[in-house]
C-alpha cells in the first residue's frame, strides 16, 4: 500500500516536473557531467524509496528543492573529469594561450595546445582546479568561494599563481622555432 508520503511526492513530480528540470538547469548550467533529468531522477528514486521511513512531509515543495539543491552541491563538488579534448576546451585554451602571451592573432598553433593541456595538467591541483573552473567552466571567483569556502582573493592569487607557472613552463620562442 502507497504511504502518504509516497503519494504526496509522486503528485509533486508528476506536477511540477518541468519546474524542476528549470530549476535545475539554472544551477548546474553546462559545467556539471550530469544532466537535470539525471539528478532530478536521482533525487526522485532516494525520496521515493525512503518515503516510509521519514516523517509525515508537510512541506513537500520545500522537501524536495532542498533534496535537489543538496543534490547539486555533491554533483558540483565531486571532481569532474575534464574533457580537454573538447572543441569547447580547445577554444578555452586558445583563450587562455592569449592572456598567457598577450596575442591578438588567430596564430595560435595545435602544438601550443597540445603543450598548454600538458602544462596545466602538471600543475598542483590546487592551481590546476582554478584555472579550469575559472577559464573552462566559466565559473566567477565568487561562486567557487561560496562553494569551496575559501577567500576570493586567495583563488584570485591560486589563479595568478598558476598562469605565472604555465607562463614559465611554456617558451614561447622555443615553441615557434620548433
Amino acid at each position: 500500500m502507497e504511504s502518504e508520503n509516497s503519494k504526496k511526492l509522486k503528485a509533486f513530480f508528476g506536477r511540477e516536473y518541468h519546474a524542476l528540470k528549470t530549476y535545475v538547469n539554472s544551477r548546474i548550467k553546462d559545467t556539471a557531467n550530469r544532466t537535470a533529468e539525471d539528478i532530478i531522477q536521482d533525487v526522485a528514486l532516494k525520496l521515493f524509496s525512503g518515503a516510509d521511513r521519514y516523517a509525515p512531509i508537510n512541506n513537500v515543495a520545500g522537501f524536495v528543492y532542498r533534496s535537489i539543491k543538496n543534490r547539486i552541491i555533491d554533483v558540483m563538488r565531486t571532481s569532474k573529469p575534464t574533457t580537454t579534448d573538447s572543441i569547447d576546451a580547445d577554444n578555452s585554451l586558445l583563450n587562455l594561450t592569449e592572456v598567457l602571451h598577450q596575442a591578438n592573432d588567430d596564430s595560435t598553433s595545435e602544438k601550443m595546445i597540445s603543450i598548454l593541456k600538458e602544462a596545466i595538467n602538471q600543475l598542483k591541483p590546487a592551481y590546476r582546479d582554478i584555472i579550469i573552473a575559472v577559464d573552462f567552466e566559466g565559473y566567477t571567483y565568487k561562486e567557487i568561494s561560496k562553494e569551496t569556502g575559501v577567500p576570493e582573493g586567495t583563488l584570485m592569487s591560486r589563479r595568478h599563481r598558476a598562469i605565472g607557472m604555465l607562463y614559465k613552463k611554456l617558451d614561447i620562442n622555443k615553441i615557434n622555432k620548433s
